[in-house]
């Protein structure tokens, strides 16, 4: 059952590899833990409530963090839901299974002023390891920050950008985002330089690439999660901040753009978001600024 439901989630539901992939973990794990004895074990898709609760249990005594736990619940949520729709099962025991509390974490993003002097390389003169070099590596660094913060797309959409889908006539970027869904996000005129720029070296680097992934690695190969993730973070390491990882340039999209003015629902759907509610996190960082702003400026804040 643990194979058909993995094909339901890839091929009707379009989930992410990424997702395929934690969840067939967290069901393997959860099948060795009723497989721990060898007194008939328990099969999957018999479990029970006390036994799901039993194993949850079991990994937040072990340090499983909430947002870990939180999500092996989900998998746990979406197994026995499919289960019960193909009549395998009759009851739902995650029914009464209720979740940790998480903590609400603000997104974190780079000031203004930071990322700007990131991006214009005016960091170089305290850090010359910041300098953008001349050659592809380089220019491909300096593309893959401008990208991430110029569109706020994933690290995921990212590696599955193909040269066709970078169109700087038009001013756009096609991106296959959660669940095979495809969107238009415009590009603005520095990244248009900076894809022309970026194209220019790449062809002299590699004349012949056998890939048409549009962002590569230095050996001209497509690039992976841990490389963008490695580049992001050598140059985000330099600016102070809680988390440094290509996710924080979409943060610092969606906050930035909120700051400015910009309409939720358009923020939602630059993002890919499904649901404004997930939008509505970054509301949070700009009603702060808000605040700030008004116990600085209103006479009656207070602020002598």
């Amino acid at each position: 059952m643990v194979d058909s439901f993995l094909d339901y989630l890839q091929y009707q539901k379009r989930y992410s590899n990424h997702t395929l992939v934690s969840y067939k973990n967290d069901l393997t794990q959860f099948e060795q833990f009723l497989n721990r004895t060898d007194n008939n074990p328990t099969p999957i898709a018999q479990a029970s409530f006390y036994e799901i609760r039993h194993w949850l249990a079991h990994l937040s005594d072990g340090g499983l963090n909430p947002s870990s736990l939180t999500r092996k619940m989900a998998c746990l949520r979406s197994f026995y839901k499919y289960l019960i729709q193909n009549e395998v099962i009759t009851q739902n025991p995650m029914q009464k299974i209720k979740g940790p509390r998480l903590p609400k974490r603000n997104p974190v993003f780079v000031p203004e002023n930071k990322i700007a002097n990131l991006l214009d390389g005016n960091l170089e003169i305290e850090n010359p390891s910041l300098k953008f070099s001349e050659d592809f590596g380089g220019a491909r660094d300096r593309l893959l920050l401008e990208l991430l913060y110029g569109t706020g797309i994933r690290l995921s959409e990212v590696i599955g950008l193909s040269e066709e889908d970078v169109d700087i006539y038009n001013q756009t970027i096609k991106v296959l985002g959660k669940r095979n869904k495809e969107r238009l996000v415009p590009i603005h005129e520095t990244l248009v330089h900076l894809v022309e720029q970026y194209r220019a070296i790449k062809k002299a680097t590699f004349p012949v690439s056998p890939d048409d992934s549009f962002v590569l690695t230095d050996n001209g190969e497509k690039c992976y999660p841990m490389f963008i993730y490695r580049r992001v973070k050598f140059y985000l390491g330099q600016l102070d901040l809680a988390k440094q990882s290509p996710h924080v340039l979409r943060h610092t999209f969606a906050t930035h753009l909120l700051n400015k003015g910009a309409d939720i629902n358009a923020i939602k759907d630059l993002l890919g978001h499904t649901s404004l509610a997930a939008t509505q996190v970054y509301t949070h960082n700009s009603l702060e600024k808000m605040k700030q702003a008004f116990k600085q400026a209103h006479p009656k804040a207070g602020n002598n």
